[in-house]
């Protein structure tokens, strides 16, 4: 078995790693002096996964959209008492979630970690599919489906991604839709298991005032044991087109005031590792710089009325998709999209002062440092970058290294008014 102590002595955390004769990679960072201990047992396996090649087998298959989403829902079925009443006498929480990139199950305690971490680690390698619980889940998740499409917010962040993506599987909801899920089936969802769940493709993550050879104890003997290494699983993804889809996209469902997405789709893709997460980094920070709540942008058209507090920016993506994304809510939304289009075009050094870079960035870190305070946090931090083959103790060494330059870079690059699309949702009318 591989060992290995990364140590950051800057932000004084130490991460310990460990390669089970499984394929599984354990990660622990110690937190002494916390009462609180975390664990997020994570594949590298999300919605956009649909068409792969199935381990052993040969030759593609494209699986029904949602499939990772309701393979989520039914590792929590057991033959025998909930999954969650168990964690819940053991005095810990436990949840899961799928988006587009992977699948993550994990629980927060104060005791009875051990216990907790062996029954995670158990429930999740314990599938327990039959025709009977699929067909069941079915109407359940489909109440789920069609309740987000009644949800506004949801509605104008799908119709943005729909405006921008012609064909990758980022445009569809992460649960699928009514008629998509009709065609799981339990041969399906196994299929899926026996790809994506074999160890090989997941991760551990334990953080608390705990001890690694504990943990490493309990993951030894909780383990389904598995070795057939699954690293390179062959993923297919349709060739998406550079250009947007559609400018706009508008429709009108029960909202108090107008809601809008104002999305831009990136074209610089590709990327893993320092590279992928640096671009993250200096994407966010010019977002911030142009959007933030100290900018100049975001304060003259909260002055004029145009937006509100709901107002801000984010960039989100990963190896074959990437978008920012600018959202909030306003009575005049093409009017707050038609100020965006003339901030773009305005000289970038008329945009970003170095100043305003050094502060912007000096915020970034702070924010990061603040957040090593939170157990879920760091958990949570530490799977987005793990799957971006980054490590979290080199994160704001990482930081600290963007330059002014890379940020004028970006903007010129990415923020263009060709990428650009604009979803709204509108009130009905009275």
């Amino acid at each position: 078995m591989d060992t290995k102590t990364y140590m950051n002595e800057r932000i004084k955390e130490k991460l310990d790693y460990k390669k089970m004769e499984s394929g599984l990679k354990v990660y622990f960072i110690p937190k002494k002096g916390y009462t609180k201990q975390y664990a997020i047992f994570a594949t590298d396996y999300g919605s956009i996964d649909n068409m792969f090649t199935p381990v052993g087998e040969k030759g593609k298959i494209e699986l029904p959209e949602g499939i990772a989403h309701f393979l989520e829902h039914k590792l929590f079925e057991s033959p025998d008492n909930s999954i969650f009443d168990r964690f819940s006498q053991l005095g810990a929480d436990v949840n899961a979630y799928t988006n587009f990139n992977r699948t993550a199950y994990l629980f927060s305690s104060t005791e009875n970690f051990y216990e907790s971490l062996g029954l995670l680690i158990d429930f999740v390698q314990s599938p327990y599919f039959t025709d009977e619980n699929v067909n069941k889940e079915k109407g359940i998740i489909g109440q789920e489906i069609n309740m987000y499409l009644d949800n506004p917010g949801w509605r104008v962040y799908f119709n943005c991604l729909k405006a921008m993506y012609h064909k990758h599987p980022v445009r569809i909801d992460i649960a699928g839709t009514v008629d998509s899920i009709e065609g799981i089936t339990k041969e399906l969802l196994y299929k899926c298991y026996n790809t994506f769940y074999n160890p090989s493709n997941m991760v551990l993550f334990v953080i608390g005032d705990l001890d690694f050879e504990e943990i490493l104890k309990v993951v030894d003997k909780a383990e389904k044991k598995k070795s057939n290494e699954t690293n390179n699983i062959e993923r297919f993804f349709p060739k998406e087109p550079r250009e947007i889809r559609e400018k706009l996209i508008e429709e009108n469902m029960l909202t108090s005031t107008p809601i809008f997405y104002i999305g831009f789709k990136d074209s610089d893709i590709g990327y893993s590792g320092e590279k992928s997460v640096k671009k993250d980094l200096v994407t966010d920070l010019v977002l911030d710089i142009l959007f933030g709540t100290s900018s100049k942008f975001y304060n003259d058209l909260y002055e004029e009325g145009l937006i509100d507090s709901s107002f801000g920016a984010i960039y989100t993506g990963d190896k074959t998709y990437g978008h920012s994304l600018i959202v909030g809510e306003s009575k005049e939304a093409k009017k707050v999209y038609e100020r965006v289009v003339q901030l773009i075009k305005r000289p970038s050094e008329e945009l970003f002062t170095e100043i305003d870079f050094e502060r912007i960035k000096n915020k970034a870190m702070g924010e990061f440092l603040m957040g090593l305070n939170s157990v879920e946090f760091i958990g949570n931090t530490f799977i987005d970058l793990y799957f971006s083959d980054f490590l979290i103790v080199d994160y704001l060494d990482l930081l600290e290294s963007i330059s002014y330059g890379d940020v004028i870079e970006r903007f010129t690059e990415h923020l263009v008014e060709d990428s650009m699309v604009l979803s709204i949702i509108n009130p009905l009318a009275k």
